[in-house]
């Protein structure tokens, strides 16, 4: 459904999608809504509830980063490889705990003075790829 209120239909995407230069057969939306998952979709799906699990059943393994996780999912019986596991990990949001502190940065004082602005910027693109902006700052 469309902001307006219709219903757009996928023949009527794909022509206008056409037209403007970028052909896509409705026949390839539908086959992609029939296509069945992965063996790579279905692999990920394994490891990723063998992490899940393994994170709620040890509270103590949540701390723990890619590399150790791959370490004791492969002491576990799970063939998988270190950088699936980096992927997925990332993927999911789940992260090791670090002892580097979060990134400063600075917060400016509202009571200094700002210096105008002399290049009168408007930030408003006609279309897209129209209007470049650049900050040497």
């Amino acid at each position: 459904m469309g902001a307006d209120g219709l219903v757009w239909g996928v023949d009527s995407m794909c022509q206008v999608l056409t037209e403007h230069g970028m052909a896509i057969a409705p026949s390839t939306y539908y086959e992609y809504r029939r296509r069945s998952p992965s063996a790579r979709m279905r692999a990920d799906a394994r490891v990723i509830d063998a992490i899940f699990t393994m994170r709620r059943q040890h509270p103590l393994t949540r701390v723990l980063g890619s590399r150790k996780t791959w370490i004791i999912l492969r002491s576990n019986g799970i063939d998988v490889a270190r950088c699936t596991v980096e992927r997925l990990m990332s993927e999911m949001g789940w992260r090791g705990a670090s002892k580097k502190k979060s990134p400063r940065t600075t917060t400016p004082n509202p009571e200094h003075h700002r210096p105008a602005d002399l290049v009168d910027r408007h930030f408003y693109a006609a279309a897209p790829n129209r209007l470049w902006v650049a900050d040497f700052t």
